[in-house]
């Protein structure tokens, strides 16, 4: 058997929710069932959390896809950052070099600002340092520059 990608995880992890909204939804529509006020808003609830599940699911696929797009395109351009960055025994970025890395991408972000291949590499540099959310805040602005390229030249 291989090796479980982060793809294939995503799909098993898809599959297990499905399952899981499946027996939740059941246990919804029983206690709406039921008839009495506590058991209806309960059922009602529950049938809510999996809508809220399904929509934070949606959401990261979302991401993930324009994520991977976008790697593929700056791979093609030749602009995909390379992890060359020296390293700790630990396997960790050395500090230094992340520091150096993330100013020189803040840098490019600041002369080109709506330029989402500059955006997409501070994302990258932001992780490197372990900050993961600025770094998904960089790589939306990133996925959010590509869609109106795209929509502006017609693509």
């Amino acid at each position: 058997m291989g090796i479980l990608t982060a793809r294939r995880v995503v799909v098993l992890l898809v599959v297990a929710m499905a399952f899981y909204w499946l027996v939740l939804g059941q246990y919804g529509v029983l206690l709406i069932a039921e008839g009495r006020p506590v058991a209806v808003a309960l059922g009602v609830g529950v049938l809510l959390l999996p809508l809220v599940g399904l929509w934070v699911v949606w959401s990261e696929l979302r991401f993930g896809l324009a994520t991977e797009r976008l790697a593929r395109l700056l791979e093609a351009e030749g602009g995909l950052p390379v992890d060359d960055l020296p390293r700790l025994p630990s396997g960790r970025i050395e500090p230094e070099a992340v520091q150096a890395a993330f100013e020189r991408r803040k840098a490019e972000v600041e002369a080109a600002p709506e330029d989402w291949r500059a955006w997409y590499r501070l994302a990258v540099a932001y992780a490197d340092a372990r900050d993961m959310g600025h770094a998904r805040q960089a790589m939306r602005r990133a996925i959010s520059l590509h869609r109106e390229l795209n929509r502006s030249s017609g693509a």
